[in-house]
């Protein structure tokens, strides 16, 4: 099974169904609930603060299930702090500010442009958090605007939501039951966007979530650079629970990610009817589990288990009734099932040694068939059965030992609701069950906030054009696609509707180098960027003057790039005017001079060769369609 197995998967037959939470960090001066600065530091912190988690109850006296799964991992978190931009409030000690106006004015410019209905009043609600990423074990977050919808494909792709909320921090390490987070990100204020869930292959997910990108990037006011925008994709197929894929960093890989996806739920799917047709139900599966004495775990030729007890760790083995040969079973390219159990073991027990489970099959080095008698023997497993080997601290094992039981009752059942890691060849890792409603609860320290209808009316009118628009003018103006979606949210933008605004203005022309040029000449090391837009203003001025042909403007621009001055490229390159007609055809008689090539045996060759010699001495002295003009005449065809 590899990825290109994958991708011919008919998603229509399997019912994929995909949506979105788009989130991005507004670019503003301040935190969303205190007037700290929303500014990042890269120096050492300054301070750090140990804190514990534990759940609380819901309005309506419930437990939220991922709470108390992050609750079992008993994490020791660590925030680094810095003294200028984090306060007392980020650390629970003091309520909150008012909301700060200037990220709410930007979130409901985007809501409009979303075609959102945007809610009269804004009331703020506590989601919880019980990984440490947020201090105070929950985010505040509010619902600016639903029931929107943006242009997608010839229809209209749903936007159920719009919400308003404070980042969290981000994560420095995490092993074992220590895990440190960075503060300084922490309350940034972030927009989240929520699609509907009608994109059903992988190919339009991934554009369905490029199209959001654009929209909120063409603003302007958003931040750009590794971990300001991240999307979290929503993937389910008939028969199947939603998973989420949590934090996605690159629309690249959202493709990739939703067909393995698939597949994955699709195998699980399988397995759980396998299981079925054993005779296995959740209601069946008991936890059945024993601890291998020393003299049993040295008896086998297993070094993770002989590392184990010369550690003064516990080893249990633990069945699985009906599970023979499922482990084995490919769920994921280069992943068997029992990865999902390990993932499982890795996460809440904190066991992050790998291997830290052993099955028959896989990671079982070293151990026999008659060590794998003894131990089968000791769980009662019958021919049907698996055993799983787990090890570690004695507290942690025993979470291990229940939560490999718990994740062969959810295969059972069919797809557990999970919310999964995204790694760059397109697999996902177990990260948390999908959180429910219970974790949601109003914010008492909070009041709402009326949003009037004067406050919208200033907003629309300073709203941009929408971002769907602005690529169809593009179009029209004769861009390629990658052209015409990119110039959208480009610094240069501006700079294109100056120029194409001119008279001889060639928009295709301008659009093409202001993003394929300038993207390949950052890609040779050259600071494109840093190119002021009147540099860039004066070199087309000079072009559309008839100062040199277009294949010498990407040479230009990487003289420009290295603090040359135009005129001194321009002379050093004999150029000034566009050389045309008789004076053109002398110069490129002059450079085919001596050849012959014989045109009747490979003329698509000879004809390379002529316009190479040709474009070697004249070009950006004169129009590539020019000189191909005047080598046809000269060759005589």
């Amino acid at each position: 099974m590899n990825h290109t197995d994958v991708a011919n998967l008919d998603w229509r037959s399997l019912g994929l169904k995909v949506g979105h939470e788009v989130h991005y960090q507004l670019r503003t001066r301040r935190k969303l609930f205190c007037r700290c600065p929303a500014e990042f530091r890269h120096r050492e912190p300054d301070y750090e603060v140990l804190r514990h988690m534990r759940p609380t109850l819901s309005e309506l006296g419930e437990y939220d299930g991922t709470a108390l799964m992050e609750f079992k991992t008993k994490k020791n978190v660590r925030y680094q702090l810095y003294a200028d931009i984090d306060c007392t409030y980020e650390m629970d000690d003091t309520p909150p500010f008012p909301i700060n106006g200037e990220a709410l004015d930007i979130a409901l410019r985007i809501g409009l442009l979303l075609n959102l209905n945007i809610v009269d009043e804004m009331h703020i609600s506590r989601k919880q958090y019980l990984d440490g990423s947020i201090p105070t074990g929950f985010q505040r977050t509010a619902i600016i605007g639903v029931e929107g919808w943006v242009p997608f494909r010839g229809r209209k792709l749903g936007i159920i939501q719009l919400g308003l909320e404070e980042d969290a921090c981000r994560e420095v390490s995490d092993v074992g039951h220590d895990i440190v987070y960075r503060a300084d990100r922490l309350g940034f204020p972030l927009v989240e966007v929520v699609t509907d869930a009608t994109m059903h292959t992988p190919e339009e997910a991934s554009a369905g979530a490029r199209l959001i990108w654009r929209l909120l990037r063409s603003t302007g006011q958003v931040r750009t650079g590794p971990g300001a925008g991240r999307q979290d994709v929503n993937v389910s197929i008939n028969g199947s629970t939603r998973v989420e894929i949590k934090g996605v960093p690159d629309t690249g890989l959202i493709r990739r990610l939703v067909a393995v996806e698939a597949f994955r739920q699709q195998q699980l799917l399988a397995i759980r009817d396998e299981l079925r047709a054993r005779g296995v139900s959740p209601e069946s599966l008991k936890l059945e589990s024993r601890e291998l004495d020393r003299a049993t775990v040295l008896g086998t030729g297993s070094p993770y288990l002989r590392r184990a007890a010369d550690a003064g760790e516990s080893v249990a083995a633990v069945r699985l009734a009906g599970f023979a040969g499922l482990l084995n079973r490919v769920i994921e390219p280069g992943l068997e099932f029992g990865y999902e159990f390990s993932e499982r073991v890795r996460v809440i027990a904190c066991l992050d040694r790998m291997p830290n489970i052993i099955y028959r099959g896989g990671s079982d080095e070293g151990l026999t068939d008659e060590d794998w008698g003894v131990i089968r023997e000791l769980v009662n497993c019958g021919v049907n059965d698996e055993a799983v080997l787990a090890w570690g601290p004695a507290p942690d094992l025993r979470t291990a030992v229940n939560e490999i039981h718990l994740r062969a009752v959810d295969a059972a059942a069919g797809v557990p609701s999970e919310t999964r890691q995204p790694h760059p060849d397109g697999t996902t890792g177990f990260e948390r069950i999908l959180p429910g409603p219970d974790r949601m609860y109003p914010d008492t320290d909070s009041p709402p906030t009326a949003i009037s209808r004067e406050r919208l009316d200033e907003i629309r009118k300073a709203l941009p054009e929408p971002a769907w628009r602005t690529e169809e003018r593009f179009r029209a103006l004769g861009l390629p696609e990658d052209v015409a979606q990119s110039l959208v949210f480009s610094p240069r933008r501006g700079l294109f509707e100056k120029l194409t605004a001119g008279p001889g203005a060639d928009p295709k022309l301008l659009g093409v180098a202001l993003e394929q040029w300038s993207r390949w000449l950052s890609r040779q090391g050259f600071a494109v960027r840093q190119l002021s837009d009147e540099a860039l203003a004066g070199l087309f001025e000079r072009y559309r003057k008839g100062g040199f042909g277009r294949e010498a403007i990407v040479h230009l621009m990487r003289g420009l790039c290295r603090g040359g001055a135009l005129d001194a490229l321009l002379a050093a390159r004999g150029l000034g005017e566009v050389i045309t007609g008789r004076k053109l055809e002398t110069l490129a008689a002059a450079a085919l001079k001596g050849a012959t090539p014989d045109y009747a045996r490979e003329p698509e060759a000879c004809w390379r060769f002529l316009m190479g010699r040709a474009m070697r001495e004249l070009r950006g002295r004169a129009q590539g369609r020019d000189v191909a003009a005047a080598v046809r005449k000269l060759a005589g065809r």
